[in-house]
């Protein structure tokens, strides 16, 4: 549960929840549910009741602060039925740490000091707003009620030096296995009309389809009372996965396309060049994201304009004139020229109407030729890409390394 109505708006994110779910996938316990809720007393004693009546392990963070919109500590009393202790030594506690700054304590800080009955005081060192674990039998299971504070270093902090070592002892035996499948230009219907009739024979493991530019993902996850035995089933299915996906498949491991691409040319000890119209710079841009990229690409030339086109890659003006800036003959001498003039082993030419104007009936909006050359052979594709001009622009530069990944193949 992120407390706190700065997060409803378009400003501020929940990041603490990503931290706090791999480190609970850590000791095997699996986050089902996660809620953002302001800072609004009856809401949060709504989630919190609905909360307590689903979960094992509920977690609070944010809204344990000094202010009136900090109510997370009296709206979790409210759906414990349980009363808040003021803990004194605490307030003398925050008394003394404000006079050895030669600060005057504002009354409000005491509600820092408000503890739920029977709950364990948990030490902030890097702020003033104390955590607490509380827990109790519930229909014969243990249940656990976390309140941690909001600021990312004050939660890390509490929660290795602290929780986690108390949630282990507690926690069930259990381990999480979790692993990516990401595939390349792989339409996400395909992808799933070929691999649901696989992993539905893997009830017990976790699988989650995403897809979005060029881009299809399977997350598995796997839990099972020991790690090996987690790995083993998530081998498993990811082997079939794999097997059914073929050379679609780019990565298990977590690696980006880009990074994959960067591996192939380092393994051949193969160069790249582009020459990019329609991407903007794109692909150089994903490509050099990398540390070391330096080892395999050589780089190449933005040419937007039909001038740059023959001036930075020797493309004729007679062609451009037969058949368009935007066609397949000029996305083929884009990558075999920038290929000469960079003295690399690869070239890539990609030309294309990203939009939202420029587009005719002949040649829409979406419509990219894309072109990959080796010297010997070569591979020209045309794409129709939907969606906005960012979108086609991504789905572009994932074609374009795509297709450099596969000639490296």
């Amino acid at each position: 549960m992120a407390v706190g109505s700065e997060m409803l708006t378009p400003f501020r994110q929940d990041t603490n929840s990503l931290y706090l779910t791999e480190q609970l996938n850590e000791v095997g316990i699996n986050v089902a549910f996660k809620t953002v809720v302001g800072d609004n007393r009856q809401h949060l004693t709504s989630v919190a009741r609905a909360a307590l009546e689903r979960s094992d392990l509920i977690t609070f963070i944010g809204g344990l602060g000094p202010t009136e919109d900090d109510l997370t500590r009296e709206s979790v009393a409210e759906a414990l039925g349980v009363e808040l202790k003021r803990d004194h030594d605490m307030v003398a506690a925050m008394y003394k740490r404000f006079a050895e700054r030669r600060i005057s304590m504002p009354e409000n800080n005491a509600k820092q000091a408000d503890i739920l009955k029977g709950a364990e005081v948990l030490r902030n060192s890097r702020g003033t707003a104390p955590g607490q674990w509380f827990q109790r039998v519930r229909n014969g299971k243990l249940q656990i009620v976390l309140l941690l504070p909001g600021p990312p270093h004050e939660l890390k902090a509490m929660w290795e030096r602290d929780v986690a070592p108390q949630l282990q002892s507690v926690a069930p035996p259990a381990a999480i296995a979790t692993r990516v499948i990401k595939t390349a230009m792989l339409p996400e219907s395909a992808a799933d009309a070929r691999t649901a009739p696989i992993y539905r024979k893997y009830p017990d493991i976790e699988t989650t389809v995403l897809a979005g530019q060029g881009q299809v993902e399977f997350h598995l996850q796997a839990t099972a009372a020991t790690k090996a035995e987690a790995e083993d089933a998530i081998a498993n299915l990811s082997g079939e996965l794999e097997d059914e996906l073929g050379d679609a498949v780019f990565s298990t491991t977590g690696e980006s396309l880009e990074e994959i691409v960067g591996y192939y040319l380092q393994m051949r000890g193969a160069k790249l060049a582009v020459a990019e119209s329609c991407t903007g710079g794109m692909v150089a841009e994903r490509i050099t994201s990398d540390a070391g990229s330096s080892r395999y690409f050589v780089g190449g030339a933005v040419v937007y304009s039909n001038e740059l086109k023959t001036l930075f890659a020797d493309i004729p003006p007679l062609m451009i004139e037969a058949h368009g800036a935007v066609s397949k003959e000029v996305a083929l001498a884009l990558a075999e020229n920038i290929r000469e003039i960079c003295n690399a082993n690869i070239g890539l030419g990609i030309t294309g109407i990203a939009g939202p104007g420029g587009g005719s009936e002949e040649k829409p909006v979406g419509l990219v030729y894309i072109a990959v050359t080796n010297g010997r052979k070569h591979e020209v594709v045309e794409r129709r890409f939907p969606g906005d001009r960012e979108r086609i622009r991504r789905w572009a530069s994932q074609q374009g390394l795509d297709m450099v990944r596969r000639l490296m193949m």
